[in-house]
């Protein structure tokens, strides 16, 4: 096929039809090889080892940018100001126009950021957090005495009883409760930071000892006191047992720093201002307040708040110094540059972000219209941008601001290719790429490459039905002619108090489906995923679950570093209350889009469970019997059965020098990850590897006689995920992907009609094909008695559901309000909604349909 130059092109087709594959897996990673061939042959030798697409040719292909999306941005020390570089300039401006105390010297930038040696708080070395040992959490009943463990922080066993015998030597009464010993005593067992050496008396009663003592007599041996606090910050930092860390950490917490208040910085910093903020305070700010602020530095008649004062005549006492004209050119200099930093990350729809922001935080949707809006500052020319849904996570009010970000990227002179579901998205592309027809080995081929009008004669092309036939209208399921279901009980939250929700009151409907809508950022995600969980845990003793994985639990904190630990932020609760129909509300399941796995040993097979009964059928084949394999030979996890190089990962780990580390095939199995005996033996002609290799509609064919497979299978295929392939590492799913992994997981119980689920964006990633099938199981789940609450951007959906929440009108401080609440017809007609046109237009569309 042949692509336009200098023009948008959108990638379309059914999930999992090779859209992905054409656009990152051929075109941009043959850009990246030819961009590779440039450099020293020692890196060209090992590119070679990962391998090249697996294309013929490709002529007149610029150097190419990829943007994918990606589930988290690097470590905690990332952020929004960092990863964008606006916190570049804002410290020049703090440096050179902010305003000092009297007789500070003037500071340089790298003064002014907590990751730098110069910058960085001496007490918290720039984390802002440090550990301490809470008196609740070292004394946890101060009821009990000390030998009967009152001291729950201090060791068992011998050192224990070691410390404690210490004690009595120092005279402290280790019989009575720990609360009436005095004040002095209990303060300096617990904070102490003295470790005086100690006579031990052992096989003797307390009274002996303290005579023992007085006496001077020669004691069995001398101890070391380490007070309570003393002991696990120093086991946490110095023990080489990884059980004792880990058993001393659940004694802290991370704390504030008590010297920079938690801002990281050197107090010399925090004394410099501008217009009366530290810097701390203007990285605190959203994105959209900073701008406003810094517009009007640049008014010609500009003076700053805080500029220093200074003597006059001597009957008028102190006054402003006017600005000197050099910083005042500096400044202006400064200001311009910043707000064109900040301009097109607010352009699309990122003002309610705070520069201090760390990445971590962002959906995948944010952090690409993050780099998207930074990759508009490079002002690159001659260059393919690759994306991966960038309306991924947008409110469809949003989707102008992209496609402006897109055509200032085009009009520079560069070629746009995207990836994209969204039809109001698609309908902007200068050209169409449509794959298909189906997903996995149904799809693969280009069904049509061209303008847009001449997709509607490609009969092939399922987003053709979309773009131009009735079924662009509303999503499948309940037909809107049924009309929304009724409730008759309700479940109620009043007062929820949690980032931008302040004092909000509102209820869901219960055995309802109910979408939650709003701008990027009004407050949908706190709501649904954090307050409605936390408040029916505590209000109506709801059992909470996480569909998660248990590859992707997070590291033991003994095995943790001490930085992370630090860097986690303190809980946050929700403040409010929950009511509602108990025995309608017994289990909550959050289904999120969090990976369900950090580790490529993680799959869709190992996460659903149907793993394990794939092994045991292949322990159950005559050749196996006859070796006495058991199942766990065929786990790629254990010794027996896995590739001995690779330890049963597949890959292997390649340096690239000055590039990230990539993997390559491991040289002994080629990514099979098992080793050879393992591997000779077959279900139904297939060894273990290939079974993993299947997608899951061909596995459903393979173990068609297999009920326990096959109920596994169908639920994979109930969420549209029939491309993806069995031993997919969960590294590699997308946010959408991992969801709907986790659905497919709950779709297969048998269920009891008390269930409510919580989903998160459950569409995003879905071809509208796709979106349609989900849908139908979501609105069967309902039918069943469950409660369905989503987040949802998609008006097509929106349109199914039977209740609509509202959120707005804004982003940030300037959301966290129900705008309006009712079914999607009532919601449509409501003035004051940002999404009501969009909604009416959908439903419009539909009933035309």
């Amino acid at each position: 096929m042949d692509l336009p130059r200098d023009a948008l092109v959108a990638f379309t087709g059914v999930s999992g039809s090779g859209k992905s594959s054409l656009a990152f897996g051929t075109l941009y990673a043959e850009a990246q090889r030819r961009y590779f061939e440039s450099v020293a042959p020692y890196a060209r030798r090992l590119i070679d080892q990962v391998g090249v697409a697996d294309v013929d040719s490709i002529e007149g292909l610029p150097p190419a940018v990829a943007l994918p999306q990606q589930r988290s941005g690097g470590s905690a020390r990332s952020s929004v100001g960092s990863a964008t570089t606006i916190f570049s300039v804002l410290r020049m401006l703090f440096s050179r126009v902010g305003t000092y105390p009297p007789g500070a010297p003037m500071l340089y930038a790298e003064d002014f950021s907590p990751n730098t040696v110069q910058g960085a708080c001496p007490t918290c070395h720039g984390i802002g957090r440090v550990f301490d040992v809470p008196l609740e959490l070292m004394v946890p009943d101060d009821s009990l005495s000390i030998r009967d463990g009152a001291l729950a922080a201090w060791p068992t066993a011998w050192h224990g009883k070691q410390l404690r015998d210490s004690l009595i030597s120092l005279g402290y009464d280790v019989d009575v409760p720990w609360r009436e010993l005095s004040e002095e005593q209990r303060n300096w067992a617990l904070f102490t930071d003295e470790s005086p050496q100690v006579p031990i008396f052992t096989d003797r009663s307390p009274a002996e000892v303290r005579k023992a003592v007085a006496a001077g007599r020669q004691p069995r041996y001398m101890s070391t006191f380490l007070g309570v606090r003393r002991y696990v910050l120093d086991t946490f930092a110095n023990s080489k047992s990884a059980r004792m860390r880990e058993r001393a950490s659940t004694f802290m917490r991370s704390v504030p720093c008590p010297s920079c208040g938690g801002s990281r910085l050197k107090p010399e910093a925090l004394a410099v201002t501008f217009e009366g903020r530290t810097i701390v305070e203007v990285a605190g700010m959203p994105l959209d307040e900073v701008a406003a602020m810094m517009a009007v530095a640049l008014e010609p008649d500009w003076e700053p708040l805080d500029r220093p004062t200074g003597p006059v005549a001597a009957s008028a006492g102190p006054a402003a110094e006017p600005l000197a004209p050099e910083k005042r050119l500096a400044a202006q200099r400064l200001i311009a540059e910043l707000l064109a930093r900040l301009s097109p990350i607010t352009d699309l729809g990122l003002g309610y972000l705070s520069l201090d922001r760390t990445t971590a935080t962002l959906s995948s949707g944010e952090l690409q219209r993050m780099r998207l809006a930074t990759q508009v500052l490079s002002q690159l020319f001659g260059v393919v941008f690759v994306l991966d849904e960038p309306s991924a996570g947008l409110h469809p009010a949003d989707t102008t601001a992209l496609l402006g970000i897109l055509r200032r990227l085009r009009d520079s002179g560069n070629t746009v290719f995207f990836v994209e579901h969204s039809l109001d998205v698609i309908r902007e592309a200068d050209w169409i790429v449509d794959i298909g027809p189906g997903p996995g080995v149904e799809g693969g081929r280009v069904v049509y490459s061209g303008e847009l009008e001449g997709l509607r004669d490609a009969e092939e092309s399922v987003t053709r039905r979309y773009l131009f036939g009735a079924e662009g209208g509303s999503a499948g399921g309940r037909r809107l002619a049924s009309g929304p279901r009724a409730a008759d009980v309700w479940l109620e939250l009043d007062g929820v108090t949690r980032n931008n929700l302040d004092g909000l009151s509102t209820a869901f409907p219960v055995g309802c489906l109910t979408a939650v809508t709003g701008v990027s950022g009004s407050g949908k995600s706190t709501l649904v995923n954090q307050a409605v969980p936390e408040l029916l845990r505590a209000g109506l003793a709801s059992e909470v679950e996480e569909r998660e994985d248990a590859a992707g639990a997070e590291p033991s904190a003994g095995e943790a570093a001490a930085d992370s630990l630090l860097l986690t932020p303190a809980p946050v609760a929700t403040a409010g209350r929950a009511s509602g129909p108990v025995e309608r509300l017994r289990r909550v399941v959050q289904v999120s889009q969090k990976p369900i796995g950090r580790t490529p040993r993680s799959n869709v097979a190992t996460y659903t469970g149907l793993f394990d009964r794939i092994r045991t059928l292949f322990a159950a084949t005559p050749e196996a019997r006859r070796r006495r394999y058991a199942a766990s030979r065929f786990s790629f996890n254990l010794p027996s059965g896995r590739c001995p190089t690779c330890k049963g990962e597949g890959t292997m780990e390649v340096e690239l020098l000055f590039l990230p580390t990539v993997h390559a095939p491991c040289s002994t199995c080629h990514g099979a990850r098992y080793n050879e005996e393992t591997l000779e033996i077959r279900f139904e002609g297939a060894t273990i590897a290939e079974v993993l290799g299947l997608s899951v509609r061909r596995a459903r064919e393979l173990f068609d006689g297999d009920a326990e497979a096959v109920r596994h299978l169908d639920a994979l295929l109930d969420v549209g995920l029939g491309y993806v392939a069995l031993g997919q590492p969960a590294t590699e799913l997308s946010g959408g992907e991992a969801q709907r992994v986790k659905l497919a997981s709950e779709l297969r119980r048998v269920q009891r009609g008390d269930t409510l689920y919580l989903l998160d964006e459950p569409t995003s990633g879905l071809h509208p094909a796709d979106t349609d099938r989900l849908l139908e199981h979501l609105q069967r789940l309902v039918d069943g008695g469950n409660t369905v609450i989503m987040v949802e951007h998609d008006m097509r959906v929106v349109a199914q559901a039977d209740w609509v929440i509202d959120l707005g009108p804004g982003a940030g401080e300037a959301g966290g309000r129900v705008m309006v609440a009712g079914t999607p017809g009532e919601v449509a007609r409501a003035a004051d909604s940002v999404t009501a046109p969009f909604l009416a237009a959908a439903l419009d569309a539909a009933a035309a349909g």
